[in-house]
């Protein structure tokens, strides 16, 4: 299995009750396919999963699960632990888990790729390996993340490393035959594409969907004038919604746009500052020609 082009990682949109929003969830999810996406991915760190309960996580994924079913279409889940992991099994249309790289206690290279193929090993499921090491606090070096590719059971990298520096050309100079890189920096997916990522994970996607797909697809024909000018364009705007800690913006600019019923996130986030929203927004509106869903 490889795994290409954008995969968008759903918000958990919540109602004025402060209730998990399914049927704008389920909006969400379907718009993201008509307008191209590849796939989805469900409880992903922008579902703000640790703020759910274990009964609306099961919603969330209910709800995903049934529209890739009905759209044919791949869906990955975000999933940490072997118990997470177990409980795939009973959803076909799973095709791997996002599995981030262990935080906090930083274990050193080797203690994270034993842990993560351990993981792997015991996983009804292949992974895709999440690796963000300004969150995690484990750095993994280009000969690091190679080894992964080496690994049973993992089948891809969501890449985020902050930016661009030499371990991300050394890696993408030799990339393992069998491991999907997805960019995860939404700002710099344009120059991973150049450098052979094979998609994205992308938060930003949420809005001018169509524009991030045709910035994938452009990159990969080889259509570099397209794919600067779109790529220059696209990396403002994911700039703007990313000025604040995601999904803030993201649900913002979502909710002044009339697809979700709230902007609300849950602590320890707080509300995207109106001036960030504005920013976003217009940021969304300088992209006009590629930003396409139900408000335009």
């Amino acid at each position: 299995m490889t795994l290409t082009g954008l995969h968008v990682p759903l918000i958990t949109p919540f109602d004025r009750s402060g209730a998990v929003a399914l049927d704008a969830l389920e909006a969400l999810a379907h718009q993201a396919l008509d307008d191209g996406a590849r796939g989805l991915v469900a409880l992903g760190t922008t579902a703000e999963p640790s703020s759910l309960s274990p009964v609306e996580q099961q919603a969330v994924l209910g709800v995903v699960t049934r529209v890739c079913r009905e759209r044919h279409a791949p869906l990955i889940v975000g999933a940490n632990t072997a118990q997470a992991l177990q409980a795939l099994a009973d959803h076909p249309e799973v095709v791997a888990s996002l599995t981030v790289v262990p935080s906090f206690v930083r274990p050193g290279e080797d203690g994270a790729l034993a842990h993560l193929t351990r993981l792997a090993a015991d996983s009804p499921v292949p992974l895709v390996v999440y690796d963000i090491p300004y969150r995690t606090g484990q750095y993994l070096s280009a000969a690091a993340l190679r080894r992964l590719g080496d690994v049973p059971g993992v089948v891809g990298l969501k890449y985020a490393a902050g930016g661009i520096n030499a371990d991300t050309v050394e890696l993408f100079a030799d990339l393992p035959s069998d491991l999907a890189v997805l960019g995860g920096d939404d700002t710099f997916i344009s120059p991973l594409l150049a450098l052979g990522a094979h998609g994205g994970i992308l938060a930003s996607a949420h809005v001018a969907t169509a524009g991030f797909v045709r910035l994938i697809d452009a990159w990969h024909a080889g259509d570099v004038a397209a794919a600067r000018a779109l790529g220059g364009r696209l990396g403002r705007l994911s700039a703007a919604l990313f000025a604040e800690p995601n999904p803030t913006v993201v649900k913002a600019v979502l909710h002044a746009r009339g697809r979700i019923p709230t902007p609300d996130v849950r602590l320890p986030l707080l509300p995207a500052h109106p001036d960030s929203t504005s920013a976003a927004l217009a940021a969304l509106d300088s992209t006009a020609p590629v930003a396409v869903g139900p408000n335009g």
